[in-house]
C-alpha cells in the first residue's frame, strides 16, 4: 500500500485489501479475468500459509492457501519461522510530524488521534501483502509483511495496538505506522504475519477487538501493555447476515452481453470477490451478477447495449482492477 500521507492529502487506495498467489507476470494488455479457488477454512500453520511477490495479473490459490483478490495476498517464499516472530513491543515514540494531519481518502475525511490510548472499537480487519510489500508507507518507512506492524484510519501513527481475535480469543499487538483501510468499512489492515498470527489467513478478513496501548516514557513496559482502555465512538458492528446471492444457471441463449470480472471453482469465492467489486465505481444501467456455468461460478457486470460499449468499459476499467475483463455473451 504505497500510502505516504504528508498533511493534508487524498490517498488514493487500490482495490487490494486482502491477499494473493505466486509470482506471476506484470498485467498485460488483453489479459483476462481472473480464475480463483478460494478456500474459508481457518490458517492454523506455517503449512496453510499464503506467501510475498510483485503485482500479479492472476489471483489464484498458492499451494499453501489462502483466498485474497487480483493484485495482491501471499508471496512465493514465505519464511518458516512466523510463529515465533514476536509481538511488537510497545515504546514511547514521538508522532510523525505530517502524518496525523487531517487527511481524506476517497471522498471521506478522517481527524486522526493525537493521544494514545483513549480508542477501542470492535469491528472487520483485513491484511494486505506483497503488493505493498517494500513500499513505503504513510510515515516513510518500508512496509514490510513479515512483521507485527499494522495500518488504521485514526490511530496516532507511530502507535501500538492489541488487537484480538473475537472468535478465538487470539491477541497480538502490532506497531501502527500506515493508514488504511479505507474500503467495506474494514476498521484495520494488518501486515501478513500478524493476520497469520490471528488466524485469518485463509478468510481473508476477521472480527476483532483493537485497542489502543498507551505508552508512558517513564513508567514500566508492562503497566503500560496493561493500562485500560477507553471506549469512543463506535464504528462498525459484527457483520450483518444477508440474503443469499442469486445465481443464474447457463440456459438458452439470451444474446445479453456482459463484463466477466472472474471465475471461480467455489461459489463463495464468487460471492466474496463480487462484494469487493461492488466497492469500485461501476457504469451507470450496470449491475454485479452471479453466472454458472462448466463448473464455474462467474461475476459478471452489465448487461450492455452491445460489445463495443462493453470493450470501452473493459479498457476503462483495467487501471482500477489490474487486469482487462474480457466481453462474455449469456
Amino acid at each position: 500500500m504505497n500510502k505516504i500521507l504528508f498533511g493534508a492529502v487524498s490517498v488514493s487506495v487500490l482495490l487490494s485489501a486482502c491477499a494473493s498467489a505466486p509470482k506471476k507476470a506484470e498485467p498485460r494488455q488483453g489479459d483476462a479475468a481472473p480464475i480463483v479457488d478460494i478456500r474459508a477454512s481457518g490458517a492454523s500453520g506455517a503449512d496453510n500459509m499464503p506467501t510475498p511477490t510483485p503485482v500479479t495479473t492472476t489471483p489464484s490459490v498458492s499451494p499453501n492457501g489462502g483466498g485474497y483478490l487480483a493484485g495482491d495476498g501471499p508471496g512465493a517464499d514465505t519464511p518458516s519461522h512466523l510463529d515465533s516472530i514476536p509481538d511488537a513491543v510497545p515504546q514511547a515514540e514521538p508522532l510523525h510530524k505530517y502524518a496525523n494531519r487531517p487527511y481524506s481518502a476517497l471522498g471521506k475525511s478522517y481527524t486522526p488521534l493525537q493521544a494514545t490510548g483513549n480508542y477501542k472499537e470492535r469491528g472487520i480487519a483485513s491484511w494486505y501483502g506483497k503488493k505493498f510489500h517494500g513500499q513505503k508507507t504513510s510515515i516513510g518507512e518500508v512496509y514490510d509483511m513479515y512483521a507485527m506492524t499494522a495500518a488504521h484510519p485514526t490511530l496516532p501513527i507511530p502507535s501500538y495496538a492489541r488487537v484480538t481475535n473475537v472468535a478465538t480469543g487470539k491477541a497480538v499487538i502490532v506497531r501502527v505506522n500506515d493508514r488504511g483501510p479505507f474500503l467495506h468499512s474494514r476498521i484495520m489492515d494488518l501486515s501478513y504475519v500478524a493476520a497469520y498470527k490471528l488466524g485469518y489467513i485463509n478468510n481473508g478478513s476477521a472480527e476483532v477487538e483493537v485497542e489502543s496501548i498507551k505508552v508512558d516514557a517513564n513508567a514500566p513496559l508492562v503497566a503500560a501493555v496493561e493500562t485500560p482502555v477507553v471506549q469512543v465512538v463506535p464504528t462498525v458492528v459484527a457483520p450483518v447476515l444477508t440474503p443469499a446471492i442469486p445465481v443464474e444457471i447457463a440456459g438458452k441463449p439470451t444474446g445479453k452481453i456482459y463484463l466477466q470480472l472472474g471465475a471461480f471453482k467455489a461459489q463463495q469465492g464468487a460471492e466474496s470477490f463480487m462484494a469487493r467489486m461492488s466497492e469500485v465505481s461501476i457504469d451507470s444501467g450496470t449491475s454485479l451478477s452471479l453466472y454458472q456455468k462448466s463448473g464455474l461460478t462467474r461475476v459478471h457486470l452489465g448487461p450492455y447495449l452491445n460489445k463495443d460499449a462493453a470493450r470501452a468499459a473493459a479498457s476503462k476499467m483495467q487501471s482500477k482492477l489490474g487486469f482487462k475483463p474480457f466481453v462474455s455473451v449469456h
